[in-house]
């Protein structure tokens, strides 16, 4: 069965922590990226998601992410976590980042 909460760390360094998941699957937490463009230091942003509580616990799940501390972007990761056969837990998400554009022309390369 996986479990969000707790800490949760990815290939580049960046690290989340979801301190609890509700009987509704609502959660949130924090994120503590290790890489940015922005020109301000790096500090943690606050999440907010939902996880699909299934039976076999396998879930899939959300989360937006605010880098409001430090950037004028947003963030949205979609996942699922998979429980290894010796009890480790994976997630594997893909991720849209929109950051702010002076103008609607420039809209184009707003999103990663």
């Amino acid at each position: 069965q996986c479990n969000l909460t707790g800490w949760w760390e990815n290939d580049l360094g960046s690290r989340m922590h979801v301190s609890a998941v509700d009987s509704q699957g609502n959660f949130s937490g924090e994120y503590h990226t290790a890489v940015s463009s922005a020109q301000k230091p790096i500090k943690p942003s606050p999440l907010v998601g939902s996880q699909h509580l299934d039976e076999d616990g396998q879930c899939t799940f959300g989360f937006t992410v605010n880098w409001k501390k430090f950037s004028d972007s947003t963030a949205v990761f979609v996942g699922q976590c998979f429980a290894r056969d010796n009890g480790e837990e994976v997630l594997q998400t893909s991720w849209l980042l929109r950051e702010k554009v002076d103008s609607q022309n420039d809209d184009w390369k707003a999103t990663r």
